[in-house]
């Protein structure tokens, strides 16, 4: 089967990470998606299979032919918390995800969203 990495990565750099309209808990799902859909080009690449939406256990698996993998563990863990609770009310305990989120956990999540796609982006091109 042909990879599909490329397409994978284009998709995740079109993912709209930005603060528009102050909706900040979209901005941190969108860096989610964005890392995730970068990680899983590298694994395309790669020829191998990225199960789920862990990018955190994504990390922890290319670290073996990737070692800088492991100085991205902080941004993993940062964005995965945003995989859910970015987008149901059932996330906290009352209110909504806007109640929840600021400007700087947006702007938080697309650094280290783009941290990750410079990085895919490197690994795909190779």
């Amino acid at each position: 089967m042909p990879s599909r990495a490329k397409d994978w990565l284009r998709q995740a750099k079109r993912e709209e990470m930005d603060l528009g309209q102050s909706y900040y808990e979209w901005a941190c799902f969108s860096a989610q998606q964005a890392a995730e859909k970068a990680m899983k080009a590298v694994f395309q690449h790669l020829h191998a299979n990225a199960w789920g939406h862990s990018i955190t256990a994504f990390l922890r698996e290319i670290v073996h032919h990737f070692p800088e993998a492991e100085k991205l563990a902080s941004s993993g863990k940062n964005l995965d918390k945003y995989y859910i609770q970015s987008r149901y009310p059932n996330g906290f305990d009352t209110g909504t995800p806007e109640d929840y989120f600021t400007e700087e956990d947006a702007k938080k999540a697309i650094e280290d969203a783009r941290q990750i796609i410079t990085f895919c982006e490197r690994r795909v091109s190779e």
